[in-house]
């Protein structure tokens, strides 16, 4: 049985890391918040600022998740409800304006939810196992499996799973380590509590 070594949560303006305050943001505007924590975490990676608001916020979550991690073999897991509506929302209503018909690149980019995945995947240089779920809710039943045989197969050494909302200004994270050692035993208990946190 793998084990969690880290669960993060991500919600109005405030992180949590194994359930104690790790920031306070003082900005209620997502993506004012997402900058004053990217700021606060140090990180120098300009192609952040390009990002869709789904993609800044699995980024940050791995981000406190993956900080002072030198392992390249991490599978990533993560899941949401809307997909990637937010920026889906964003491009139609770009192209439907007749007047001023422009569909950005910059939009449509990121009118699929997997490419948060591969934003992590390229800031960490991950190029092991990833799948980006969409269901109504977490799929922990499922999930926790693969995650056992991610590892156990050998096909990774850690698990990074996520769940992810982000519609309308709405937003949250739930992020959690998997891996042989940890501070929690890896159960369908433990991660319903993470997730739903």
């Amino acid at each position: 049985m793998q084990k969690i070594s880290q669960h993060i949560a991500i919600r109005n303006n405030r992180v949590l890391w194994n359930d104690n305050v790790f920031f306070e943001g003082q900005q209620i505007d997502f993506k004012d918040f997402a900058k004053e924590l990217y700021q606060h975490l140090a990180i120098n990676y300009p192609k952040f600022y390009k990002m869709d608001n789904l993609c800044k916020l699995a980024f940050l979550a791995s981000e406190i998740a993956l900080k002072d991690i030198q392992e390249k073999d991490i599978a990533l897991i993560f899941s949401n409800k809307e997909g990637s509506l937010d920026s889906d929302m964003q491009h139609q209503k770009l192209i439907s304006e007749v007047d001023n018909f422009y569909p950005s690149p910059a939009v449509f980019v990121y009118t699929l939810p997997n490419i948060s995945i591969g934003e992590v995947s390229i800031r960490h240089q991950l190029k092991s196992e990833s799948m980006f779920l969409l269901a109504d809710s977490y799929q922990s039943d499922y999930i926790a499996p693969y995650c056992e045989l991610l590892i156990n197969s050998g096909k990774a050494k850690k698990v990074l799973c996520g769940w992810l909302k982000m519609i309308n200004g709405d937003y949250q994270a739930n992020f959690y380590l998997v891996e042989p050692e940890g501070i929690l035993e890896h159960n369908i208990e433990n991660i319903d509590q993470i997730i739903n946190k």
